[in-house]
């Protein structure tokens, strides 16, 4: 049986929830500069070496502003991400990460915000 392939490749992929709860801030939680992170995210043209996803729901629901982050080593996960200059470091980090052909090590100011999503 012949594999499934692509003829893009990217270094990662960026998932962002903006699904029942996360970005919801009629609902009181936290919003997400979508809007912002769209457009730099084009204007850098990022989308052929990091993709950026907004989906739905990614869970868990306990968490607010859930973002994942799909590497060839396997996904890193992060919740509760309030302040909008997070979102300008995971930007950056995205935009190096490119320069340098390769994934770099994770914004420091991320790491208190990872946990593990399956255990």
């Amino acid at each position: 049986m012949e594999q499934v392939a692509t003829k893009r490749r990217v270094l990662g992929q960026v998932m962002i929830c903006n699904g029942c709860c996360c970005g919801h801030t009629e609902k009181g939680k936290p919003g997400i500069p979508l809007d912002k992170l769209k457009s730099r995210w084009k204007e850098e043209k990022l989308l052929k070496s990091i993709q950026l996803t907004v989906t739905g729901c990614l869970g868990p629901c306990d968490i607010a502003n859930v973002v994942s982050i799909q590497t060839p080593d396997g996904p890193v996960w992060f919740g509760g991400i309030k302040e909008e200059d997070l979102y300008d470091e995971l930007l950056e980090w995205a935009i190096a990460s490119r320069d340098e052909d390769k994934l770099l090590e994770l914004p420091a100011s991320l790491l208190p915000y990872r946990f593990e999503r399956f255990q």
